[in-house]
């Protein structure tokens, strides 16, 4: 794989706890429905393949084991989203509350 982010890649990332991990994602995920509703699809695309990168680090990361089941079903929902016909129902709105409290938590572990 080509990594767009090569020093999370190389360790970086897996020195992050998982809250930090979800809500760099969710910070990539924020700039894909933002470009989205700019109508800018390649941006949107880059940005969704960013954060789909981030969460096959954290996929990859040993640590998450127990949260792997969620872990996976965010990233098919995503994708499913984005790209296929958005059968979970997904609204922008729902995918940047899921993100924030993820950002929100790891702000309050620091």
């Amino acid at each position: 794989m080509n990594f767009q982010y090569k020093e999370l890649a190389q360790g970086r990332w897996f020195e992050m706890s998982l809250m930090e991990q979800l809500g760099n994602i969710g910070s990539e995920v924020s700039r894909a429905i933002n470009w989205k509703n700019k109508s800018n699809a390649l941006n949107s695309r880059k940005s969704l393949e960013r954060a789909l990168e981030l969460i096959d680090l954290t996929i990859s990361d040993k640590k998450n084991i127990s949260r792997l089941r969620e872990i996976l079903r965010t990233r098919e929902v995503l994708i499913d989203f984005f790209i296929d016909k958005n059968s979970f129902k997904s609204t922008d709105l729902s995918w940047q509350k899921y993100f924030l409290n993820f950002a929100i938590a790891a702000r309050k572990n620091r």
